[in-house]
């Protein structure tokens, strides 16, 4: 396992480039079009099942467990296919983006790269990633053990830009503990958001501890919220919402702040500014923090209180199964069959699953997350796992669209806005303006 030299360790930020990612994102574009579609082969493409040895590069983020078990896992594949070995690259999640731009643009892009949803639209529509939708057709990755949605959250305009490597979904994390201690009762699912914001500022009065963190700002919130409401947060490659819809979002939230369901402004701040392990819940500044369910095991390492998990407010079949992150291919591999079957076993293989377990989320593969749940011994991933699994069958019908381009800038957009509002620079209204532009701008909206 060789990382990329860094002067920060796995979970700290590292030196960016001095080349915006943009730019080397707009170089990177020549590279796989002038390969075109005879870079996806070649003489020198070999599959897991040929004698011809075959080296292929992989790049991830992640801390040190996560390269532990990705390398475990990958030498399990070498010890099925003795012809195929890895030059394994990773590092933390700070900078990644940055040098694989870096590495596309230079033409040393990986054969396979770890992406998620903030990005995967981006270097698909740029013709970076390979389309895996024949190889899923033709049975070479197999999906058809994966939920529906977290397939159809892999494509981009009709192309499957990556297999999904862990499922996840949006979790309403609270303090049982305190709950307890004051006899009150705990949130539940399906909970309407009025009634929501009703409880936690009777938790705020009766424990004197705010009853919720402010989720104005929490983009996977406001999208759920969207869905509730016969909208969402894009659609077509454009947002979903108008400026009355993000009016009455701002509002409502500004109405929760009044009635003392919230933190004040600079501990809102902080929550919306922490890492996970910092959430308002774990520092006994909220009893709610709004997560992504995968999130609650590394929650609970930091506090001594039992944590809960339920849905987000609102109508459970809103939310989906979100694909945590994925492995995609490089579109100008030369190496195409073999790192499609190491795709295919990394999602699939039981004994493959039973190393990589949930540093990801949740298998993709259903069968292979039963294994995996019925082996786990830590009570906050089976909690994590049982709740999961539990929502997934609350999920409405269909799943959103993968984000676009500029998915990331949009939600940066919103937390600075949402603070204006939070600490009373900007009306709900104005607020809602601002960020309907800024959304509209970031994505490249007309």
């Amino acid at each position: 396992m060789v990382p990329f030299p860094r002067s920060a360790t796995p979970d700290q930020p590292t030196p960016a480039p001095r080349t915006t990612r943009r730019r080397l994102l707009a170089a990177a574009v020549a590279l796989p079009l002038i390969l075109g579609a005879g870079a996806c082969g070649g003489d020198d493409d070999k599959g897991g099942g040929s004698s011809d040895k075959v080296e292929l590069s992989i790049f991830w983020w992640g801390a040190d467990k996560r390269a532990e078990l990705t390398e475990q896992a990958l030498n399990l594949y070498t010890q099925k296919h003795p012809n195929v070995t890895f030059k394994k690259t990773w590092q933390a999640n700070q900078g990644y983006f940055d040098k694989l731009a870096t590495l596309t643009a230079g033409g040393n892009a990986p054969d396979i790269f770890q992406i998620d949803d903030n990005y995967i639209a981006e270097y698909a529509q740029r013709g970076v990633t390979l389309d895996l939708q024949s190889a899923a057709d033709g049975g070479k990755i197999d999906t058809t053990k994966f939920p529906k949605s977290l397939v159809e959250y892999g494509k981009v305009d009709g192309k499957l830009a990556g297999v999904a490597m862990g499922e996840n979904t949006q979790g309403l994390v609270f303090d049982k503990t305190l709950l307890d201690k004051f006899r009150l009762p705990a949130p539940t699912t399906g909970m309407s958001w009025e009634d929501f914001i009703k409880w936690a500022t009777a938790v705020s009065k009766t424990a004197k501890v705010p009853g919720t963190q402010d989720a104005s700002a929490v983009y996977q919130a406001l999208w759920v919220y969207l869905r509730q409401n016969g909208k969402d947060l894009y659609k077509d490659n454009k947002i979903a919402f108008d400026e009355a819809d993000i009016t009455k979002w701002f509002q409502m939230w500004k109405d929760a702040r009044a009635a003392g369901a919230t933190p004040t402004p600079d501990v809102i701040h902080e929550g919306n500014d922490s890492s996970v392990s910092k959430q308002l819940v774990v520092t006994g500044k909220a009893d709610t923090s709004w997560v992504w369910v995968n999130q609650m095991p590394e929650l609970k390492k930091n506090t001594k209180s039992e944590l809960g998990v339920v849905a987000y407010p609102g109508d459970p079949s809103a939310q989906w199964a979100r694909a945590s992150m994925y492995f995609s291919i490089f579109r100008g591999t030369k190496k195409k069959d073999a790192a499609i079957d190491v795709v295919n076993f990394l999602a699939n293989d039981p004994e493959a699953g039973k190393i990589l377990g949930t540093d990801r989320g949740l298998p993709p593969n259903l069968d292979v997350r039963k294994q995996v749940a019925a082996g786990v011994t830590d009570a906050s991933m089976k909690q994590t796992i049982e709740v999961q699994n539990e929502l997934g069958t609350k999920f409405g019908p269909t799943s959103p669209a993968v984000p676009p381009k500029g998915h990331s800038k949009v939600k940066t957009e919103l937390v600075r806005i949402a603070e204006e509002v939070t600490f009373g620079r900007s009306t709900p209204e104005a607020g809602a303006t601002a960020f309907v532009t800024a959304a509209k701008a970031a994505i490249g909206q007309s």
